[in-house]
């Protein structure tokens, strides 16, 4: 039969790379398609070139799903340890840059690079530039379950397996092929939608894109009570920061961010101390002890706050400056979309997937891995640790076919 490999993946971006090496090891034939020029483009990328690549605490709480539980088989049975692991056998540098995330020293090309040696060293067969036009199941199952048709050419598998992400970053070579394959087996698609992606300004929000570039530590609130503390930055066209990549996660449409900007001390107990040792001291000249100087001119001007003398500051004062910065109420515009975004939320309904195969119940042959899923993680690692584990899981299984 022509073009025939016992597994043909779709995707070579991490979870797809990683399977394909990972099941070759195994002993199993396996092609490799993508449509772009390169392989493993969004990790080359990833981390401002460096690839956060995993996190050293990993639990199935860092990660957003409709069923939760879905997660829980494959990251407890290839771990952040095991790709660790791998790293260091590559000789490959890397070190923690907070939070637990780990980043290469010398950039993510040495992540791509061990990906594909392994899958060189296995015999994958690699093949680029390749537009899928066509998936169909086979009704003799005993020579092939599959027929895709690429580039013009027929190809046939015994498994197929999608790994091709999802919507993020589209300059990439992003896509909804996933989706549309799942949709075509009848499997239902949590409707995706943009993750760890910045906000946008509100018309009359707008003044604060005089503070692009300033950056803070804060902490950002969703409606649902999740919180993250970290930076945020101001933009020219909203807010970003790992803060507020976490949180929007979180966030649906029309609904306000709650975001503490003074996260570490309280400003009317910095006031009061202030009015003990200096209190002749003007409000603005006592702010910018504590908050950006360009931030404190910007509300000034705007007339957000009235400057008086510290001295002078009565309860009800007090208070309204407290509530101004520990519990000022953003309500996004929207977000960046998926132009920007680290991921994408929702995908492919885990309900109707094997958590130990990531084999579709209902489609014997055919698996998901990878974003394609509904499984998003936090920032700093953990989808890249979700790429390794599911795909993991999924060599596994089809070592056994």
């Amino acid at each position: 039969m022509d073009n025939y490999s016992e597994i043909i993946i779709i995707g070579a971006g991490a979870a797809g790379l990683f399977c394909a090496a990972q099941s070759a090891k195994l002993g199993k034939q396996v092609t490799l398609l993508d449509n772009g020029k390169k392989i493993g483009r969004k990790i080359l990328m990833s981390g401002g070139g460096f690839c956060n690549f995993t996190n050293l605490d990993v639990t199935p709480q860092h990660y957003l799903s409709q069923n939760p539980h879905f997660v829980k088989s494959a990251l407890a049975r290839y771990t952040q340890w095991d790709f660790i692991a791998m790293v260091v056998e590559y000789g490959i540098a890397y070190h923690e840059k907070e939070l637990g995330q780990l980043f290469t020293d010398e950039g993510s090309e040495k992540i791509v690079e061990m990906l594909e040696t392994e899958c060189n060293k296995n015999q994958v067969k690699i093949q680029l530039r390749q537009q899928i036009t066509h998936v169909e199941q086979l009704a003799d199952p005993d020579k092939a379950r599959f027929k895709l048709i690429a580039n013009g050419q027929n190809w046939y598998c015994h498994s197929l397996v999608i790994a091709s992400g999802g919507l993020s970053m589209p300059g990439l070579g992003a896509s909804p092929f996933g989706y549309h394959i799942a949709e075509q087996f009848g499997l239902s698609v949590i409707a995706p939608r943009a993750s760890l992606v910045p906000f946008t300004w509100r018309e009359n929000d707008k003044f604060y894109t005089a503070l692009s570039g300033i950056a803070l530590p804060i902490t950002a609130t969703a409606k649902c009570s999740k919180s993250f503390t970290n930076n945020m930055l101001f933009t020219h066209r909203g807010l970003s920061g790992p803060a507020i990549l976490q949180i929007s996660n979180y966030w649906h449409p029309n609904e306000a961010i709650e975001i503490d900007l003074l996260p570490y001390q309280n400003i009317r107990e910095f006031l009061q101390q202030l009015r003990v040792t200096s209190p002749k001291l003007q409000l603005k000249n006592a702010l910018v002890k504590v908050l950006p100087k360009k931030l404190i001119e910007l509300w000034f001007e705007q007339q957000l706050i009235q400057d008086q003398v510290i001295a002078d500051m009565n309860k009800i004062s007090l208070q309204q400056l407290e509530d101004f910065i520990h519990h000022w109420q953003f309500i996004p515009n929207g977000t960046e979309g998926y132009r920007t975004a680290e991921v994408t939320m929702g995908g492919i309904d885990t309900q109707q997937i094997s958590s130990k195969t990531m084999e579709c119940h209902q489609v014997k042959g055919l698996y998901f891995i990878g974003e394609v899923l509904d499984v998003t993680g936090w920032l700093g690692g953990y989808n890249f640790q979700w790429a390794w584990s599911s795909a993991y899981a999924c060599a596994i299984a089809l070592s056994d076919t």
